[in-house]
């Protein structure tokens, strides 16, 4: 299985892009190509795709999207192509905030997702999505000391998983502005 292609950016796509290394090119089918730019050298995890008739790679910038991506092609109705536009209209951390909060109507915004599907979604992923945010606030204690104060605000710790690396996307942050950022974001997905 091919797990990483690095290499440079030899051409891009509506959806995918190719990788140029050591004379080979890999077509990648990617969420964000408008992301990159020609001649760019790139690290690439992939995810081999592989039916009786079809063999193709897709691609993503993070092991976490990678994941993800592996994830969501577990429930039962989606597709990587539908999988790789659910990751084209939304974030990592909006789509696992979605899952963890068990949010229908965000998901049934993702194109190609339906009510049916949404469902199926978070019946079969919430919960499992998220580790315990162990490495975030430990590692930052203004990150810790926001996610304590929402806490104490009445936010439970399913509503608030997925926050800590919303938080650490921003970093340097005071205590005060990560309490901020995190109500902010909260609100956000509330509203849908």
């Amino acid at each position: 299985m091919i797990a990483m292609v690095k290499g440079t950016v030899f051409a891009l796509g509506s959806d995918w892009l190719i990788v140029e290394n050591h004379g080979i090119g890999y077509k990648i089918f990617f969420a964000r190509p408008e992301s990159l730019r020609l001649n760019q050298q790139v690290c690439i995890y992939t995810y081999q795709y592989v039916r009786e008739d079809d063999l193709s790679l897709f691609g993503f910038s993070s092991m976490e999207e990678q994941d993800l991506f592996v994830k969501l092609l577990s429930v039962k109705g989606l597709g990587p192509k539908t999988v790789m536009n659910m990751l084209s209209a939304a974030t990592y951390s909006q789509l696992v905030m979605m899952i963890e909060q068990g949010d229908v109507a965000a998901l049934k915004k993702m194109p190609g997702i339906g009510a049916k599907t949404a469902s199926q979604i978070i019946l079969d992923l919430k919960g499992k999505l998220v580790r315990e945010e162990s490495d975030s606030p430990a590692s930052e204690p203004a990150i810790a000391d926001a996610m304590e104060a929402l806490k104490a605000l009445g936010y439970k710790q399913s509503e608030l998983s997925g926050l800590g690396k919303v938080m650490r996307e921003h970093p340097n942050q005071s205590s005060d502005e990560y309490v901020r950022l995190g109500l902010q974001y909260l609100l956000q997905r509330k509203r849908g």
